[in-house]
């Protein structure tokens, strides 16, 4: 429910680079899924377990509206669940694809869907570049430093997922925000803390205090983040011939690093 805010808040949102957090997306769902995770007894009741969050997962799907970002969202965690039964790779370009050919199948118009653009390019994004970050890190290296592989993920994560969005919002929206690496480092942590305590919410009230006063807090640092000089450029608007040049010139280097940048051991 967004009727409570306001047009200054969104625009606040907007400029540090935190829109996702106000669109229920893969983050939302990503949270739920780790959640219920936790609540699996052990590998003998997987099966059981998995089919219970994929239908859980799809409860709040219907709950909350069956937003593109959403559908998208429970259709790989239902192909990651299953795979995850099958001890299969779970997460994958061909994963993104299928989601993609199902959804296009039930609704071509979503093609041309804003919403739709923007989140396969921001996962498709992220399942290209994020194991190209992680190539100068040795496995071994990761496991035994798990502050940095934390941080390291943060900071992966958000620029893959910047590349793959940026052309789309500069094209849709006239405008880039530059400090979206330190938002996430706070909107992230923030986002999983406030839905856990939604939750615990319902079984104590009087948690509702503590939320209310994380939320404002989150609210007035978005708001000094995009008070600082420089948080973001305006007036961009590039045509469609430059968006699309603009793509060809990220994935060209991509296959440039992909293939100059020292391979590890895959983490």
């Amino acid at each position: 429910d967004k009727s409570s805010l306001t047009r200054d808040l969104k625009e606040t949102y907007s400029m540090t680079g935190a829109s996702h957090l106000l669109a229920l997306s893969g983050l939302h769902l990503g949270i739920i899924y780790a959640l219920l995770s936790m609540l699996v007894v052990g590998r003998r009741w997987q099966m059981v377990s998995q089919v219970a969050i994929i239908l859980s997962i799809w409860a709040f799907v219907f709950l909350t509206g069956m937003s593109t970002s959403v559908v998208r969202s429970a259709i790989m965690l239902t192909v990651y669940a299953l795979l995850a039964i099958g001890h299969r790779q779970k997460m994958s370009v061909n994963t993104l694809a299928f989601t993609a050919i199902v959804m296009l199948l039930v609704s071509p118009q979503a093609l041309f869907d804003v919403g739709f653009q923007m989140s396969f390019m921001a996962v498709f994004s992220i399942l290209l570049f994020t194991p190209l970050f992680y190539r100068p890190f040795s496995a071994e290296y990761l496991m035994t430093h798990r502050i940095i592989r934390w941080l390291w993920g943060m900071v992966a994560v958000s620029i893959a997922a910047q590349i793959g969005v940026a052309p789309l919002i500069a094209y849709y929206f006239g405008h880039f925000s530059c400090f979206f690496l330190l938002t996430n480092f706070i909107v992230i942590p923030a986002a999983t803390l406030i839905l856990y305590l939604s939750l615990a919410t319902l079984l104590i009230p009087s948690i509702g205090v503590v939320l209310a006063s994380i939320v404002g807090l989150l609210n007035t640092t978005l708001l000094y983040i995009s008070t600082i000089p420089g948080a973001t450029i305006d007036g961009l608007h590039p045509s469609v011939m430059l968006t699309a040049s603009i793509y060809a010139i990220i994935f060209a280097t991509y296959y440039l690093l992909w293939l100059t940048i020292p391979k590890t051991d895959e983490f």
